[in-house]
């Protein structure tokens, strides 16, 4: 955006003049100079301004610079509609110049070769501090000047009375932001998920992406079926916070099995058990989704996150991924790598910090925020343009093994790298006997027979292929009993022994190549611009 180039289209398509000597793209022009100069506050900003004011206006063509007042009173006054005009030529500015002439966006590409790009939606809270104020009768309501901008609301570990809430969108290999969306209290969170995926489908547009191989890392807010309906058509991982999804059949089955890997990250020494689960019904429109269960016996302080049963913690991950692409443990480190987002806010808060109350008024806080996102965006394409550097390649997890490698590497009581599939039984040897199929899963891990009766699990052992048996066996004096055991004992009636029933869990095929994530350095092109400017001097 050049400085000449960017008047007239701030005037002719934000808004016309508000005042009769001062056009809305004057206080604009200010707001870029504050966001780009990094002071501290406005005030701050007007002294070191000062001294230039008139040539630095001159480079828009505007002679006088806005006074504190009139921006004050600008920002009291600025409705909706110019502030999602110039939302929407944040994004035309974005996408108007990408950071390579080859339109490269980076991306992750999974086991079996497919890339995905990659966008991060998460929220970011601002608290703000509030005097007790003497409440009586005999006195009017006290007037609060942030009542415009802030709310009660989840704070979090901020300190204050007040909140507002602000949903970011960040494509993760390039660190551009793609928008911004600010509220009172907890926010609007659905309602700013929609525009976020607006303003993705935009850009996907742009770059002739496809929503499909999209994936979203969301929030834990948006974990639930409500939400996941919202954002059909793209791929999505997220932890749960529905956790009525712990109580459902399928899933109490699958949690009395093995895991299907035990995950621990270098920086903690808790070790999760693993649990895959695909195809569970999610939310009161029971929407298909595949769910992994994070298990670790719980401490002796009550955990952070997850829900805590029987000394057990539980914690929940929602996702669409596919199974022979990502396993387990990858769509749960998929969404752990989500503290790489925690930085770029981090570096965010250093460099402009956007949560600064700039205004008391609603549209113009959001407004301060847009610009400053907008001013983020500049200095990463500013940075490329200093020092180009190409995609860098990134191992995200290692290759696995095939699968007979696998078999010959796992030991008995581990589980392989790729997971386990769905459990199998295997079929009757003699026509019009009970089969394996016969005897269901229940939640409490047993198995139950065709004459109601249950089968407990007494043994497992690891297969030649790699491959873990796990059999159950039923109550000898209750076979010897049963009125249908001419179906179900080999020897008729002859009962000698109780009937056993082995699921087998075979191991799921996966790809083994490993996960690559291509991106570029995020610091290095932001620290090149800053030193640029920094270096700058006026004579």
């Amino acid at each position: 955006m050049t400085p000449k180039g960017s008047r007239p289209v701030l005037r002719g398509r934000v808004g016309s003049n508000a005042h009769p000597a001062t056009q809305l793209s004057d206080f604009l022009v200010v707001l870029f100079g504050y966001a780009i100069s990094g002071e501290r506050t406005l005030e701050e900003f007007y002294e070191r301004l000062q001294p230039f004011a008139i040539p630095f206006m001159a480079l828009f063509e505007r002679d006088r610079l806005p006074s504190r007042s009139a921006l004050s009173r600008f920002w009291a006054a600025l409705p909706e509609a110019p502030v999602e005009v110039l939302r929407t030529l944040f994004l035309d500015d974005l996408l108007a110049r990408p950071l390579t002439p080859d339109k490269q966006t980076g991306g992750l590409v999974d086991r079996a070769g497919n890339t995905w790009v990659v966008i991060d939606i998460d929220g970011t809270r601002e608290a703000a501090r509030q005097r007790a104020l003497p409440q009586t009768d005999d006195l009017p309501p006290a007037f609060r000047r942030l009542d415009g901008v802030c709310a009660p609301g989840y704070r979090g570990r901020k300190r204050g009375e007040v909140v507002r809430t602000r949903t970011t969108v960040s494509q993760a290999h390039s660190y551009q932001w793609l928008g911004s969306f600010g509220n009172r209290g907890n926010g609007r969170y659905r309602e700013d998920l929609r525009k976020g995926l607006a303003a993705i489908g935009r850009y996907l547009t742009a770059y002739q992406l496809e929503a499909s191989r999209t994936l979203l890392r969301l929030d834990g807010q948006y974990g639930t079926g409500a939400v996941l309906s919202d954002v059909a058509g793209f791929a999505f991982v997220t932890r749960g916070k529905e956790y009525r999804v712990l109580d459902h059949p399928l899933l109490q089955a699958r949690l009395h099995l093995p895991p299907d890997h035990v995950q621990q990250r270098p920086e903690s020494q808790m070790a999760r058990s693993l649990y895959d689960c695909p195809e569970i019904p999610v939310g009161p429109e029971g929407t298909p989704c595949r769910v992994v269960v994070a298990t670790h016996p719980a401490g002796k302080k009550k955990s952070p996150v997850g829900v805590t049963r029987a000394g057990v913690v539980y914690e929940l991950f929602f996702t669409n991924l596919p199974q022979h692409a990502f396993t387990a443990c990858d769509v749960v480190e998929l969404y752990l790598h989500r503290g790489a987002f925690e930085p770029v806010l981090s570096d965010e808060d250093i460099e402009q910090d956007p949560d600064r109350w700039c205004s008391h008024a609603a549209w113009g806080q959001e407004c301060w925020q847009l610009i400053s996102q907008w001013v983020w965006n500049l200095r990463l394409e500013l940075g490329h343009q200093l020092e180009p550097t190409p995609v860098r390649t990134t191992e995200f997890a290692a290759a696995l093994l095939d699968l007979s490698s696998q078999a010959a590497t796992c030991a008995a009581p581990s589980a392989p790298a790729s997971g386990y599939g769905p459990p199998t039984t295997a079929t009757s040897f003699k026509t019009g006997r009970f089969t394996g199929a016969d005897f269901s899963l229940q939640p409490d891990g047993t198995l139950r027979c065709p004459a109601g009766q249950s089968l407990v699990a007494h043994e497992r052992r690891r297969e030649a292929d790699g491959s873990l048996r796990v059999v159950y066996g039923g109550s000898l004096r209750r076979c010897r009993a049963c009125p249908l055991r001419e179906q179900c004992q080999w020897q008729g009636s002859a009962t000698a022994k109780p009937r056993q029933v082995s699921v087998l869990l075979h191991q799921l095929v996966v790809g083994s190549a490993p996960l690559l994530c291509r991106d570029w350095s995020r610091r290095e092109h932001q620290r090149a611009c800053l030193r640029l400017v920094r270096d700058q001097r006026l004579r």
